[in-house]
């Protein structure tokens, strides 16, 4: 067991002092991108121009005979792309894959300064982290890195979830946790073979209303992943990292894609991965909170002064938990109208009219 006093000491000499807050840039949206694919690789432009988060994805969905070719086009993007206030992230293969290695040593020594997070799929523990950490500070030292490069776990098997605590107070790089669910159903058996969202035969069904058992029965469909969200979310918040929901694989499906984003931003997820262009403003407009909430959360803050006692505002009691759920709000609110100028105005319209 490492001291405290020395968890924020580089783990190699020369490597850069890790960081002692998780940066809370938006991040609604982490877009993947297949870089050994050419057409895709032509849009990053426009694309980091429309998203908070740009993946080069390495791992899953790109072919074994595509691996190298992936991580050599990741290189050659990042090296010509100006991202502006964009974030940069990649997902590495497997810890038990033959590629990761190459491509931690690659990208951790020509594009490290352009990286801000590593994704590393199938964490089933601390000790996957305590790995990837100790290698990172290797890496950054012999490519003189001044800046650490940051870690981003998935949840995909049984064991991850049952040790995502220790996962996510592993490291001073860790910045957030997603949620894997194909991988994370098959870990756990799950009879599903859906990406993502719920499952018609996961419900609940009313009462019966007399002695008929099938008549006039409301059947509700479930979510099978809200234990595992919000367990998640929980992990991260304790050790002060991001929640992030994961993949919703029905791209056609842009309805139920939207409730299932929205019930993992309610659960206190920051945001989650979109998997095709279409998914982007969904994830950009769920992710970010409504302007008549905004209003709301900052008419309260300026009625409650300094968040202690009590006030009645429209006929509800508001006190100082009141005002901390709004600060979690108004404090998203503005972090997001900072790189956002249409957000912006609409925050500031509606606070204007609520508090006129």
């Amino acid at each position: 067991m490492r001291s405290p006093k020395d968890f924020f000491a580089p783990l190699a000499v020369g490597a850069p002092a890790p960081v002692r807050e998780i940066p809370a840039s938006p991040s609604r949206m982490i877009h993947f991108f297949d870089p050994s694919n050419e057409k895709m690789a032509a849009k990053v432009p426009d694309l980091a121009a429309k998203t908070d988060v740009l993946l080069g994805n390495l791992e899953d969905a790109v072919r074994a005979d595509r691996k190298e070719a992936a991580r050599a086009g990741l290189v050659s993007i990042a090296k010509a792309t100006d991202f502006g206030a964009t974030q940069l992230w990649t997902r590495v293969n497997s810890l038990d894959s033959p590629w990761v290695l190459d491509d931690l040593i690659t990208l951790v020594t020509e594009i490290g300064d352009k990286l801000d997070v590593i994704m590393v799929p199938k964490v089933e523990g601390a000790q996957d982290i305590h790995y990837v950490d100790r290698l990172l500070a290797q890496l950054e030292a012999r490519a003189g890195l001044r800046r650490p490069l940051l870690v981003h776990a998935i949840l995909e098997t049984a064991s991850g979830v049952a040790n995502v605590e220790e996962i996510a107070g592993a490291s001073p790089r860790m910045q957030g946790i997603s949620l894997g669910p194909a991988d994370l159903a098959a870990s756990r058996r799950m009879k599903t073979t859906r990406v993502g969202g719920g499952h018609p035969g996961y419900l609940v069904r009313s009462d019966p209303a007399g002695d008929d058992l099938h008549s006039g029965r409301t059947t509700y469909q479930q979510d099978l992943w809200h234990y595992t969200v919000a367990r998640m979310v929980d992990a991260c918040v304790l050790h002060g990292i991001l929640p992030y929901y994961g993949p919703f694989g029905d791209i056609r499906d842009v309805v139920a894609c939207e409730d299932q984003f929205r019930n993992a931003y309610l659960l206190g997820c920051v945001g989650a991965w979109s998997l095709h262009p279409v998914q982007i403003d969904i994830a950009k407009r769920v992710f970010s909170p409504e302007p008549k909430d905004v209003a709301w959360a900052r008419r309260v803050i300026a009625a409650m002064g300094d968040g202690t006692g009590a006030v009645m505002i429209d006929g509800k009691m508001q006190d100082d938990a009141s005002v901390k759920q709004c600060r979690v709000v108004a404090e998203l609110a503005d972090a997001l109208a900072a790189r956002d100028a249409e957000l912006k105005a609409a925050y500031d319209k509606a606070t204007e009219e609520a508090l006129a």
